[in-house]
């Protein structure tokens, strides 16, 4: 294969001679790019690459005239195998630069140039296409040609396969834009074995096929059709009306939907009561709320406290009180109210189970807090009303659609009459300061609240329904009204933090003993409270001792889980050491009705007495044990 002579360098040839170079002299070009690409690319690369380079050699336009070749003089073919304008010179000479090209890594410090960027055309699926093998000599060329650069084997290409001179090949070198032909001239190695580059080793044309990876085909086939149907749902959600699902604020990432899930995030169904259902419904709880606030059409703040409620983002603050699920609604919940609340926007909810608040600011800052209650077995009594907001230790009620009237009472001063509260059509009263304002017990407010037939008092104990308050023995207990009861409320107020938080739905003060004292030193009252919790399984009872005189109760014994002082267990029994007048000490103790007799023992204390009250002489810090007998016979021990 003889190379044509390029001693003259005539102007470019038209693109109709290019073509015509390219077509009767392709496997030669196919064969040089293929040689002058980088080993580092593949066989398979390098095949479809090759092809490319020379298919892009043909010249834009009438004349191959770029300014690039003009000012390079690039050389016209006479005579030889195309005459002198076959062009072929003149696109070898391109498909050389584009292979040189092709081999310098892309950066961001340089645009990229032609031969650095991929060629739409030829592409081949499925198959991976390479020349046919040769023997050791050709594997040794390969693997040579593998540690020059790509001038080098240029020039190595151009002296074996070209058959030019060395001055021809400076030359070409030097139009190609290398910047040191003469080095790559010295890199090209020996002549001796140039016969092995016409070898079907490196015939880009004859190629062999075999198949990619099926089973990573297979794969990607699937994952691909898997991602088009999730953007095709996407779009779909995206260009429903209204914007697809809307803003979600403050939300987590969607989750895995289903068609429940996607009606409890659904605004438009929301469960919306009518204002005047409570008086005909036959449960009388926060089912028989009617949806009340100015943002209650909203559609907007209700996605986004649906979304949140489902799924909490990093900037929610998450509160629940012991034993509420915080989990999303099993169904489209119940709006209850929505509205702007001092500085805050609220929104509550409720799906049977729990009552949950979501507030978000009301300038219009990211974060968002929200707020579960289990409220599952209320009534008129104990769904009087929620905390819709605490500002400043100022607590704002949303009351119950059948309350009327609402009073601020402070427990610590049952003579004083109550302070009577506006409220809003909708049924919100003004701020009202909290109970013990700065941690110190000097007053205790509760929410005196009338309607339905009752007056209720109720109290926030750091939750969103108030717990209320009652006193009588278990099992009939009633509202505080009574001058007696609020009296004894105003001796035990102060013990009720120690049930904060806790899920407490009410709690009954019940005096389950009067006993007089020793020396004269007048009669103490033992009361028990019992603090029922919405979770009905971790109610907290205490006995107390009231001495004459004692602005405060004292704790004389506690339990958390028991049934004493219940309607299950209507008995309770406790003791205390108490120092007379005269600074005798004694252990005193006392049971409900139920005790037939009592006993005591240890710490250098031993006596007993008949009836449910006891008083023995003792030792400062003296430790004893203390246990009853019923009237039934069995035997019982005191509250723990």
């Amino acid at each position: 294969m003889t190379a044509p002579d390029t001693a003259t360098r005539p102007l470019p040839p038209d693109v109709e001679q290019a073509e015509a170079a390219i077509v009767e002299h392709y496997p030669r070009l196919v064969r040089l790019a293929y040689l002058v690409l980088p080993p580092a690319f593949g066989r398979h690369r390098r095949v479809l690459t090759a092809h490319a380079l020379t298919q892009r050699a043909l010249p834009r336009g009438r004349r191959g005239a770029g300014s690039g070749e003009a000012r390079g003089g690039v050389p016209g073919p006479r005579g030889g195998a195309g005459g002198a304008e076959s062009g072929y010179a003149y696109v070898r000479l391109r498909v050389l630069r584009s292979a040189l090209e092709a081999g310098i890594p892309l950066t961001f410090r340089a645009f990229p140039l032609r031969g650095q960027l991929p060629s739409p055309l030829p592409r081949v699926w499925g198959l991976r296409l390479f020349p046919r093998a040769g023997g050791a000599e050709e594997l040794a060329l390969d693997q040579w040609l593998a540690t020059l650069n790509g001038p080098g084997r240029a020039a190595c290409v151009l002296r074996a396969l070209e058959g030019l001179t060395e001055a021809d090949v400076l030359r070409v070198l030097a139009e190609a834009g290398v910047a040191d032909p003469g080095a790559a001239v010295a890199e090209s190695g020996d002549p001796a074995h140039d016969s092995l580059f016409t070898s079907p080793e490196f015939d880009p044309c004859v190629l062999q096929a075999r198949p990619t990876d099926l089973l990573r085909r297979r794969r990607f086939a699937r994952a691909s059709l898997a991602g088009a149907a999730a953007l095709a749902v996407c779009g779909a959600l995206l260009a429903l009306p209204g914007g697809g699902w809307g803003s979600d604020g403050p939300a987590a990432p969607p989750y895995a939907r289903n068609a429940a899930a996607e009606q409890a995030l659904d605004p438009g169904r929301l469960v919306r009561v009518a204002p005047a259902a409570w008086r005909t419904s036959s449960r009388t709880d926060f089912s028989a709320w009617p949806a009340r606030g100015d943002r209650a059409e909203d559609t907007e703040l209700l996605r986004r406290a649906l979304a949140v409620w489902a799924r909490p983002g990093g900037a929610v603050v998450v509160s629940a009180t012991p034993g509420t699920p915080s989990g999303p609604p099993m169904g489209p919940p119940q709006l209850l109210f929505a509205g702007v609340v001092d500085q805050a926007v609220v929104v509550l909810l409720y799906d049977g189970l729990r009552v949950v608040r979501y507030a978000e600011p009301r300038s219009g800052t990211a974060g968002a807090a929200l707020d579960f209650a289990r409220t599952d077995g209320a009534s008129a009594d104990t769904a009087t009303g929620l905390v819709l907001s605490r500002v400043d230790n100022n607590v704002r009620y949303l009351t119950a659609p059948w309350v009327t009237g609402a009073a601020l009472r402070d427990l610590l001063k049952p003579a004083e009459a109550p302070t009577a509260l506006k409220l809003t059509p909708e049924g919100i009263t003004p701020p009202v300061l909290g109970p013990a304002p700065g941690g110190s017990c000097t007053s205790w407010n509760a929410l005196s609240l009338t309607g339905d037939g009752a007056t209720r008092l109720v109290t926030d104990l750091g939750e969103l329904t108030p717990a209320r308050l009652t006193s009588g023995a278990p099992g009939a207990a009633r509202d505080v009204t009574e001058a007696a009861e609020l009296g004894e409320w105003a001796r035990i107020a102060c013990l009720l933090p120690s049930v904060r938080s806790h899920g407490v739905r009410t709690v009954n003060a019940w005096t389950y003993a009067k006993q007089p004292l020793p020396e004269g030193d007048g009669a103490a009252i033992w009361l028990c409270t019992r603090a029922e919790t919405w979770q009905g399984t971790a109610d907290r009872v205490q006995a107390q001792f009231l001495a004459p005189g004692a602005p405060l109760a004292a704790q004389a014994a506690k339990a958390e889980g028991s049934a004493a002082c219940g309607p299950r267990e209507p008995r309770v029994l406790a003791g205390v050491l108490w120092k007379s007048r005269a600074g005798q000490w004694y252990v005193l103790a006392a049971g409900s009705a139920q005790f037939a007799s009592l006993s005591v023992s240890g710490g250098g204390v031993s006596g007993s007495a008949n009836g449910n009250r006891l008083a023995v002489k003792a030792q400062e810090g003296a430790q004893v044990d203390l246990s009853g007998k019923l009237t039934d016979g069995t035997k019982a021990g005191v509250l723990r």
